[in-house]
């Protein structure tokens, strides 16, 4: 299996939007099996996956009752696996945590005992910022997808980044490579191109594109849909579409008949 991280230095930067939009983008350029892994406390991978929001189940329960992942993996109607994390007290959420801090394999572990197939992609949704979470989730990544804003707030939580990319990622054999997503560009707003033109020149290759502010986006999360369904000809479309396609590109995943595929459904759906 191939493990991507996707991280943030700060919340709000619709990490977990982006993550979501990708697993089903990776899915249909790849043809590989897709694991999505939520990481964070919050749950919303689920709700943005379309679990029921009553649904307490979840890898945080199995991992507190000694239990395997495995029952707690659910398949969307797009194909994409989802692990929740599920529902917890805050006592339960911190013996947890305990747990996971005496443990730095715990998540590699977990992992490996779904005996996932060998091309499976596994995409690992974290808290923002520094967390015992993301430092499992960073420490067996093999590629890290950074999301943040096109935002002076959001770029001056770039040094945190990089200090964690540096601590858990850069000096280990196995890791090959960060890349930038920067996600609710606005071309209107002249911050918003500024912080994108700098972007561009210190991430340099690393540099993975951008997913425009899109109103086809928050009306996909209401629907319960990915906005590749819901919109599939909109800007974020294919703005997502163009990232993922990088990204399986960087990880060596890209199958172009799959691709081709993949363009044809989307013209059929429209």
């Amino acid at each position: 299996m191939k493990i991507l991280t996707i991280t943030s230095a700060k919340g709000g930067v619709g990490k977990t939007t982006v993550t979501k939009a990708l697993a089903l983008a990776l899915l249909r350029l790849t043809g590989r099996p897709i694991f999505a892994v939520d990481l964070d406390p919050q749950n919303a991978l689920a709700l943005h996956m379309g679990i029921d929001p009553r649904e307490q189940r979840g890898l945080a329960r199995s991992s507190l009752a000694g239990d395997d992942w495995s029952e707690t993996c659910f398949v969307q109607r797009t194909g994409v696996h989802i692990l929740p994390y599920g529902a917890l007290t805050d006592e339960d959420r911190i013996t947890l945590e305990e747990q996971i801090h005496a443990n730095p394999k715990w998540l590699i572990d977990h992992l490996r005992g779904l005996n996932l197939p060998d091309n499976a992609l596994v995409l690992v949704d974290t808290p923002p910022g520094p967390s015992v979470y993301g430092r499992q989730a960073l420490s067996v990544a093999e590629w890290v997808v950074v999301v943040t804003l096109a935002d002076a707030a959001s770029y001056a939580t770039l040094p945190l980044m990089q200090r964690m990319l540096n601590t858990y990622c850069n000096a280990r054999p196995d890791f090959r490579n960060t890349l930038f997503v920067l996600n609710q560009v606005d071309s209107t707003r002249q911050l918003s191109k500024d912080v994108l033109k700098v972007f561009r020149e210190e991430a340099g290759e690393h540099f993975v594109g951008v997913i425009h502010s899109d109103a086809s986006v928050p009306e996909a999360l209401a629907s319960g849909i990915s906005v590749l369904d819901h919109a599939p000809e909109s800007q974020a479309s294919h703005d997502v579409t163009a990232c993922a396609t990088t990204i399986a590109r960087e990880m060596g995943v890209l199958d172009v008949s799959n691709m081709l595929g993949a363009h044809i459904k989307q013209s059929i759906t429209v």
